[in-house]
């Protein structure tokens, strides 16, 4: 793992970019073959000479991972959204850590309220959606 506190830290390639104005969207399939969306200013493209097949990490932190019910009827309009099974649940004091593997082996780890896994039913091996907005995602390029 790499030397920062973000949780998630995600390796892959970019797979596609589409420019705007001010910022890119830039698609990143992950070495499992899931695929991330981001959107990174033009500058910082440049900067971290992001272009095809340039290998990057897409950095989440655990809070910025929003848990749903796979189940609850409702569209999101976040663009990563990743169907999986929780594996994990860690009880803190006042919040509480959620690990869920998508079908590919993805592992992601979400931060949610005590509150929220109560109010949620959140169990180990219940099917979980986790979203993702793409002004979430941090990319990392090696120096």
């Amino acid at each position: 793992m790499r030397q920062i506190s973000a949780r998630n830290q995600l390796s892959g390639k970019v797979s596609a970019i589409f420019e705007g104005s001010v910022n890119n969207e830039v698609i990143i399939t992950l070495d499992n073959g899931d695929e991330i969306v981001t959107v990174i200013t033009k500058q910082s493209c440049k900067a971290l000479q992001i272009n095809l097949e340039r290998a990057v990490v897409a950095i989440i932190k655990a809070p910025w991972v929003v848990l749903a019910n796979k189940h609850s009827g409702l569209a999101f309009s976040a663009r990563n959204q990743f169907e999986g099974v929780i594996r994990t649940i860690n009880k803190g004091a006042v919040n509480s850590t959620v690990g869920f593997e998508t079908a590919k082996g993805l592992l992601l780890t979400a931060v949610v309220t005590n509150e929220s896994v109560e109010e949620m039913a959140l169990e180990i091996g219940h099917e979980i959606l986790g979203l993702v907005k793409a002004s979430s995602i941090i990319v990392a390029t090696a120096l």
